[in-house]
């Protein structure tokens, strides 16, 4: 079976290169004549888009000049269709053999492949059929294409060759470029809200000496001139919680992470977050603004108040249901104390469950590690989760009633977790007994916990203000709206291997 795949290949390979040959010799033929098949500039003065929509007053012109590739030529003879599309709409192009100077047209006829970039000047008019269409009476080569577009109906059936060639399945899958544009809206919808809330969005350093903020090993690299070890960071929080100490009392920002971490359906090694903070705040209030910010979300992107997801309907009209940690592991995971379990008891549960731990797994992720396996995928409408045991962060409050217990929140729908919240921990006594035990943790195998960092800690001296932050997750929040259950599918680039790497395979 292999060999026959192989040998499939490499015949698509030898028609990839007769056809690549055969462009270039086109190209050459454009050059020959003293034509440049790539010139700098274009005399287009609207968009396609633009004129679709407006075709009656544009249609008024004795001339337009539209621009785009050719995605389709139909007829070869005296009449000649192809269709044109510039990113914002599609026009129909019309060559007609007595409207049209002879050499020109020939040259189109000897010269244009499907995927070429053109100009096109002449008068606009319906055809019989209505089709908005130009009337060709002149046209350029704007940019030579020496490969060509995958078939039209079938594109790019693999789900890792429409990743590495994303700018070739957004070109022939619409369906593909609305991922991106719904992934653009959300972002777009969610700055809307915060800088209409009085937050100020800021920018802070993606390399940094000590990456910490979350629970994840970082991207190590060496910057030559100071001659010191960097980190890639894995999340904004502590640089912007300082900046609540600076005396700015709503932040946010929007950027990338990047954790040195597995791939899966949910996980990519380079991410984007927003993460917002206000001081004076709190979960709870925080819990109300994610609600009502997810709602009005939903409502301005997708247009109404329920999505579907995996078969299933959403809806965020009702009230988002809130549960406590434990009560879902009693509930779904069938363990009835899980506060008092030890972690020689969860790991015997986690085995029994198929889960792996290893070493330096510490009690807390074993126990999160049972959660996504039996609760998680439970929660399919929209479920804040509350109460969770006081090691699952160093950096939340612990609840005022309850000192087990963090005062932090997730929202889970559609069994992804879109949303981690907490009160901000601002005791820099107790930030630094947390930083304490997460140093044995290190110490014991767990590479993924965040290390004492003695510049924050000398921040928070200085007084920081009570507060609330919002970590959101884009990515999931993109596949949720777009009912996509691949991360892959809503990065444009995603990590990948580079092509021809056989390891682990």
């Amino acid at each position: 079976m292999r060999i026959v795949l192989f040998c499939s290949e490499l015949k698509r390979m030898a028609s990839l290169e007769e056809i690549r040959n055969e462009r270039i010799k086109k190209l050459h033929v454009l050059r020959d004549k003293g034509i440049n098949p790539y010139p700098s500039d274009s005399f287009a003065t609207e968009s396609l888009g633009e004129i679709v929509s407006s075709f009656i007053k544009f249609s008024k012109k004795k001339t337009i000049t539209a621009v785009g590739r050719v995605m389709a030529i139909r007829g070869q003879g005296a009449v000649i269709f192809f269709d044109l599309n510039d990113g914002t709409g599609t026009l129909q192009g019309l060559i007609k053999k007595d409207e049209i100077d002879v050499e020109v047209r020939e040259l189109f006829i000897d010269t244009v492949d499907i995927g070429d970039f053109i100009e096109a000047s002449g008068p606009l008019f319906l055809t019989n059929r209505k089709e908005k269409t130009i009337l060709v009476k002149k046209w350029r080569m704007l940019a030579k294409s020496l490969r060509p577009l995958p078939d039209k109906w079938h594109g790019l059936q693999d789900t890792e060759e429409r990743s590495r060639r994303r700018y070739l399945d957004t070109l022939m899958s619409p369906e593909g470029k609305d991922r991106f544009l719904v992934r653009s809206a959300i972002i777009k919808f969610l700055r809307s809200v915060l800088d209409t809330a009085g937050y100020l969005e800021v920018e802070t350093p993606i390399l940094q000496v000590l990456a910490g903020g979350a629970n994840a090993e970082p991207f190590i690299t060496h910057h030559n001139t100071l001659d010191i070890n960097l980190a890639l960071r894995i999340a904004p929080e502590l640089y912007l919680k300082k900046l609540l100490v600076g005396g700015f009392s709503k932040v946010y920002e929007i950027g990338r992470n990047f954790r040195n971490e597995g791939i899966d359906v949910t996980h990519n090694p380079e991410f984007t977050m927003l993460e917002f903070y206000e001081s004076y705040s709190n979960a709870e209030k925080q819990m109300v603004f994610v609600e009502e910010t997810m709602k009005s979300l939903v409502k301005g992107v997708i247009g109404k108040n329920s999505i579907t997801y995996g078969g299933n309907t959403i809806l965020f009209s009702k009230k988002f249901a809130v549960v406590a940690f434990f009560d879902l592991l009693k509930q779904y995971a069938l363990i009835s104390h899980p506060a008092d379990m030890t972690r020689e008891e969860l790991k015997l549960k986690a085995a029994r469950l198929g889960i792996e731990v290893v070493s330096g797994d510490s009690a807390e992720k074993i126990i999160d590690n049972i959660y996504k396996k039996t609760c998680r995928p439970k929660l399919v409408q929209p479920t804040f989760i509350v109460d969770y045991p006081v090691g699952f962060s160093p950096f939340a409050k612990k609840k005022a009633d309850d000192q087990r217990l963090i005062d932090r929140f997730q929202l889970v729908i559609g069994g992804l977790e879109v949303v981690n919240a907490f009160s901000e921990l601002n005791d820099p006594i107790d930030q630094r007994e947390r930083y304490l035990e997460q140093d044995k943790k290190r110490k014991e195998g767990d590479p993924e916990v965040s290390p004492s960092d003695e510049e924050y800690l000398e921040a928070m001296e200085y007084g920081m203000p009570p507060a609330g932050g919002v970590g959101i997750g884009i990515e999931r929040l993109t596949m949720l709206l777009t009912d996509t259950h691949n991360i892959r599918e809503v990065i444009l680039f995603p990590t990948m291997r580079p092509r021809g790497d056989q390891r682990d395979k």
